[in-house]
Order: C-alpha cells, then sequence, then structure tokens
C-alpha cells in the first residue's frame, strides 16, 4: 500500500521525521554545516517532492526526469533554509520545488519562447507561490502584476507563452471505441481559418523581437509609423525599414 518507486527509490521505506526532528536537522545544516544532517533531510523530504510532482501528471514529459528536478529544488530550499524565519520547512520548500520542475518545463517546451517572456513567466511562478505562501489562497494576475510592478497584460503574455501545446489531434472523449479528438470540435469552415492563425502566430515567433514590437503596434494597436518611432526610440525611417523587412519575413515563414 502507498509504495512509489521512482527514480530507484522505493517511498515505501524512505525515513519519517517529525516537525522537531526536521527542525533540529536544518538547524545542524545552517549552523554546523552538517553534510549528514543534509543527507538525512534530503532523503525525508523525497515524499515531499513526490506529492508535488502530482499537480505536473498532466504535463508531457518523463516522471523520472520531473523528480530528479523536482529533487534539485528541495536541495536548494535545504540549503537556504533559515530556521528563524519562524515558518514550516514544507512551506518554504514547495514552493522552491515547483518552481525547479516549472523552470525545466518551461526551458523544454517544444514552442520557442523569448528569454525575456519566459524569465518572466517563471518570476510570475514564483511570485505566485510567494503570494500563496503569505496568505493569499488564489492570487490573481492584477495581484501578481503589482509584485513583480509590471502590467497584467504582460504577466497574461507571458504565462500563455509558456504553456504546453495541445495537438489538434488530442483525443477529447473516448467511447463505445470512437475518438472525439479537438479537431472534430471545430465548426465547418473554421478549420482553415485556425490553422492560418496557427501559421501566422509561429511565424510571429521567429521574428526579432522589436520586429514583433512594430507589426503589433502598427497592426494591432494602430499606431502610426511617427507614433511607433517615438515609442521605441529610433527614426520613422527606421520604422519603415523594419516594418517591410518584418511584413516579408512574415510571409515567407507563412507561405
Amino acid at each position: 500500500m502507498n509504495k512509489v518507486v521512482i527514480c530507484g527509490v522505493d517511498t515505501s521505506t524512505l525515513p519519517r521525521l517529525t516537525h522537531e526532528q526536521t527542525n533540529a536537522l536544518l538547524t545542524r545544516v545552517q549552523f554546523e554545516h552538517d553534510t549528514r544532517a543534509r543527507d538525512e533531510l534530503i532523503e525525508a523530504n523525497l515524499r515531499l517532492v513526490l506529492s508535488v510532482l502530482q499537480r505536473f501528471a498532466h504535463r508531457q514529459g518523463s516522471s523520472d526526469d520531473m523528480f530528479q528536478v523536482g529533487c534539485v529544488g528541495l536541495i536548494k530550499a535545504i540549503d537556504n533554509f533559515d530556521t528563524r524565519i519562524g515558518v514550516r520547512f514544507s512551506t518554504y520548500a514547495v514552493p522552491m520545488i515547483i518552481g525547479e520542475i516549472r523552470r525545466y518545463l518551461r526551458d523544454n517546451n517544444p514552442l520557442r519562447v523569448s528569454r525575456s517572456l519566459r524569465d518572466l513567466a517563471y518570476k510570475a511562478l514564483l511570485a505566485r507561490e510567494e503570494l500563496i505562501a503569505e496568505g493569499n489562497e488564489n492570487p490573481r494576475i492584477d495581484d501578481i502584476a503589482r509584485k513583480l510592478e509590471v502590467t497584467p497584460e504582460e504577466i497574461g503574455a507571458a504565462l500563455d507563452a509558456v504553456q504546453t501545446p495541445l495537438s489538434l489531434h488530442e483525443p477529447l472523449h473516448r467511447e463505445d471505441g470512437d475518438e472525439l479528438r479537438l479537431m472534430d470540435s471545430i465548426p465547418d469552415g473554421d478549420e482553415e481559418a485556425l490553422h492560418s492563425d496557427l501559421a501566422l502566430s509561429i511565424a510571429m515567433d521567429r521574428l526579432a523581437e522589436r520586429e514583433r514590437t512594430i507589426l503589433n503596434m502598427r497592426y494591432l494597436l494602430g499606431h502610426t509609423q511617427m507614433e511607433v518611432a517615438a515609442e521605441i526610440g529610433i527614426s520613422q525611417a527606421q520604422v519603415s525599414r523594419l516594418e517591410k523587412t518584418a511584413l516579408h519575413r512574415l510571409r515567407r515563414h507563412v507561405e
């Protein structure tokens, strides 16, 4: 019962520590740099890593790999925990473990996402866990944006960018041998438009960040070239040249 074997570890054989025992070992690690106490803490908290891993059961990827990455987060938590802050170790460790797993999933996302977006998404996920630890059980994007001093739109775009893509052929439902795919749920006549939107989105991701900014400001926000030039600090002639280049590259990628 309750036996899980992952990365060669049989969790049913792992030791259990009381709150007092955990604090005593953490004190030895913090003040005496006791490596034996550190090893005991790692072994006794592998179940904590496994419990966090359940949150990512729906994500694609190797469970063994994610478990090992979670263990890195656990080790970082042990090495950086301060026994004087007055919180339980698990409260501090869980966000660290989640952060490491999410960073791994983000860096192994099959879609190419700019470094700035990935970094902002990672900071947003860490900020969310910190807000939860502080007592905000369900942080909103506005709360995270205020904590990071950015706009809610920037947070939303960053989090959307690091989501795991869903195949159009992903099964949504199976019954009596029949399979309903995501593609089957698209109304007739919309499929071609959907493919065009996907192709355009992928092509936009391949542009340089400044090119994407110019096209978004020109064609989504309706700014003039002079307004774009004033906003990003270049001349109107440079905006015109970059816009033409970006449109040419965009057409080439879509075609």
